[in-house]
């Protein structure tokens, strides 16, 4: 089969690699489309130490069955399909509690961090377990469901937040996950969203989306303007999508008292934080990980349209022309959001 591999940091190769071989619980996935994901422009160069060579990448992917494990039931060849990213046991303590996105024993498709190599979907065939396996509805375009991933990100990030209905929400960061969990929050019953970012073409995005109110960082001081528009109150919950310590510190800083932060970006592994502002103003923060269960929620939003994720799509391409994307995507291309790969041609 081709795939696109990543042979060392910074290049990707378009080669033959074997077709993968599958387990007796697992099922062998025509990639029909797959999401380039920030984690993926990250693992690229080395920074996350995620994606060691030699790797294929990709794991927001859609596709269809195209071979069966002899204990595989419910799945049949010809389904089309989608998968959540994390693969996990089943049998550990947090999977028998239902924290599927804990498990003790998880790896991740497309990961190759030194404990663990699993391969991804940047290629025509990819082998899933079918504990993370989901069915798709027919009228679900397969790039469309390849963001299922991304939007079960955003739903569980929404979750998380113990948002009341008519709160007033802050989104710092307007990228992809933040323009998701704006729709995802407002469904919950978000009656005030402010998205923030330093982009104005993303803010824009983020307004047609959802967001009643878009601040640009670079314009001036966005916790005055929170306090503006709350009346002195400040944000009622608090959602960060980037990870670095300037905006969790936004985040914090605009939030009311008694108030609560979740933080969904892990760009930096450490942070300082504003420890008094969170002990005296009696803060809540929530880490987000990944999705926990949420993907079966997500299809059905989308195919009811209550989340949105065309906008979000910058380019489909084939998988040649996935290096190219790589590239731009890394140089930061203005305006680029969301590129499909399609490894076995356009639907």
């Amino acid at each position: 089969m081709k795939a696109m591999l990543l042979t060392e940091y910074k290049h990707l190769e378009v080669t033959e690699m074997p077709e993968p071989e599958i387990g007796d619980r697992d099922v062998l996935v025509e990639v029909r489309a797959c999401g380039i994901c920030g984690s993926d422009i990250h693992g690229y160069d080395g920074s996350s130490g995620r994606r060691i060579p030699p790797l294929i990448m990709g794991h927001e992917a859609a596709g269809v069955i195209t071979r069966l494990g002899p204990e595989v039931e419910g799945f049949k060849v010809g389904d089309r399909v989608t998968f959540d990213s994390t693969v996990s046991c089943g049998q550990c303590q947090f999977c028998r509690a239902g924290s599927i996105n804990l498990c003790d024993n998880r790896t991740v498709l497309g990961v190759s961090c030194g404990e663990y190599r699993r391969h991804g979907a940047f290629a025509q065939y990819v082998a899933v377990p079918q504990n993370i396996l989901y069915k798709i509805p027919e009228n679900l375009p397969f790039e469309h469901a390849a963001m299922i991933e991304a939007v079960s990100i955003a739903v569980h990030a929404a979750n998380r937040t113990p948002i009341t209905l008519g709160d007033t929400a802050l989104v710092v960061g307007s990228g992809m996950i933040g323009l998701l969990v704006i729709q995802a929050i407002r469904l919950k019953g978000c009656a005030k969203i402010v998205a923030v970012d330093l982009d104005d073409n993303r803010l824009k995005l983020a307004k047609e989306l959802g967001a009643d109110v878009t601040i640009n960082a670079k314009d001036g001081n966005v916790i005055e303007q929170v306090q503006n528009l709350t009346h002195g109150k400040g944000a009622d919950v608090a959602i960060e999508v980037v990870g670095a310590a300037p905006t969790i510190d936004t985040a914090i800083q605009a939030t009311r008292k008694g108030g609560s932060i979740t933080l969904v970006g892990n760009l930096a592994p450490k942070v300082e934080v504003p420890l008094q502002a969170i002990v005296t103003r009696e803060l809540s923060i929530y880490g987000s990980c990944a999705s926990n269960g949420e993907y079966p929620a997500c299809i059905d939003l989308l195919e009811r349209g209550d989340i949105k994720v065309e906008p979000l799509i910058t380019a489909k391409a084939s998988l040649e022309e996935g290096p190219g994307y790589f590239d731009r995507l890394y140089q930061g291309e203005p305006g680029a959001m969301k590129v499909i790969i399609q490894p076995n041609g356009a639907e």
